[in-house]
């Protein structure tokens, strides 16, 4: 294994002293509250197109990720407005998929996460007839190369993993470990895991002989937070007996062991995980979800609790008191891309071109911080 030098843990540090504790789960909801009551305000209407570089509508993937976060947030603050205004999103789109009922982009999926949970809460059958229909498509498709960026698997796979569970049917299981495996082993020539660093490459253009300034592999913050964000939810989603869970649980611990190193002094971590010189400084959106990542771990008994908790201490503090703005904005969310210079340079006052997905990881970590046992 590739030796990662000291330093990649201590520069850029900022907080000199992290508190050592977590807040109370009042205050940590209190804090989501904040932020998601800023977004809420912000946008009223929940079928307003998004604009940007280009006009697209709501219901892409990451306004579907910020919709994971708030059905995260009701079961720890259920509050009848956040389903209101998930099944208002829904409905504005008529339940369907930005790119038909044939799309096999994975951030065209992404919204049915929301659109089963909302279903199982009422069973109106147009909430669940599109995107059952598309991975339905998908499942009798041969064509396992469609997952050729590592964002992908979190916008994809709890979509099979939910509905697998809903219809006691193994194929959704089958047709998601065939398409991660390929992502995983073959994708790019050899696949995107890197088994030397336990961390993911983000797509072809990233695999070995590219490398940072510093010689290092790339592996981006976010993109590795996705990879987390899938094997978390799919683990929490799925039955103990289903096939391939144990490959998705040995994945999640490997990549937590890798990345908790990683970490900077002052709790976030760097864009650029091997590489604290290439746009090095605080990020949210990784942070969030490698957050997320560790308090399930120690919720359910896969990570130690003494080693992994101060890291997570570390983690939302630094969020919840750094990138938590008094008006509820999130500071140093790193906008769309793909690599560590996209979206540079980050502020704690910058809107990033978009300002839902990083909202969104922000709540999936609180909300599992909140049900963690004191």
């Amino acid at each position: 294994m590739k030796k990662v030098p000291l330093m990649l843990c201590l520069l850029l540090g900022g907080m000199s002293a992290v508190a050592q504790k977590l807040p109370s789960k009042t205050e940590v909801i209190a804090s989501m509250r904040k932020a998601n009551d800023y977004f809420m305000q912000k946008w009223p209407d929940t079928g307003k197109p998004i604009v940007t570089n280009k006009t697209r509508p709501s219901n892409i993937w990451t306004r579907a990720v910020y919709y994971e976060g708030l059905m995260d947030l009701y079961k720890v603050d259920p509050q009848q407005r956040y389903i209101d205004y998930a099944v208002a999103w829904g409905e504005s789109h008529k339940w369907g998929l930005r790119s038909g009922l044939l799309t096999h982009n994975a951030d065209d999926q992404c919204c049915g996460q929301t659109y089963i949970d909302l279903y199982m809460m009422d069973k109106k059958p147009e909430r669940i007839r599109d995107i059952k229909a598309n991975m339905d498509s998908l499942v009798k498709n041969p064509n396992c190369t469609y997952w050729t960026w590592i964002d992908a698997l979190q916008m994809g796979m709890p979509v099979f993993a939910k509905l697998g569970v809903l219809y006691k049917d193994n194929a959704y299981f089958e047709k998601m470990y065939q398409m991660y495996n390929h992502s995983k082993t073959i994708e790019g020539g050899k696949g995107l895991f890197n088994p030397e660093d336990g961390l993911w490459w983000r797509d072809k253009d990233f695999v070995p002989p590219y490398k940072e300034p510093n010689g290092q592999d790339c592996y981006w913050s976010r993109g590795n937070g996705w990879i987390v964000a899938a094997l978390v939810r799919v683990l929490e989603i799925m039955p103990k007996n289903a096939p391939h869970r144990e490959e998705y649980l040995q994945m999640y611990k490997t990549m937590m062991k890798a990345l908790l190193p990683l970490q900077r002094e002052d709790g976030f971590w760097n864009v650029s995980l091997h590489d604290p010189t290439n746009y090095g400084g605080k990020e949210a959106t990784g942070t969030s979800l490698f957050a997320y990542g560790m308090a399930w771990g120690i919720n359910h008994g896969y990570l130690n609790t003494k080693q992994y908790k101060p890291a997570l201490v570390k983690a939302w503090n630094a969020l919840a008191t750094e990138s938590v703005q008094p008006t509820g904005f999130l500071g140093w969310v790193q906008g769309t891309g793909k690599e560590p210079k996209d979206g540079q340079p980050l502020a704690i006052d910058k809107i990033p071109d978009f300002e839902d997905y990083g909202l969104g990881c922000f709540l999936l970590a609180g909300s599992e911080i909140v049900r963690m046992k004191k």
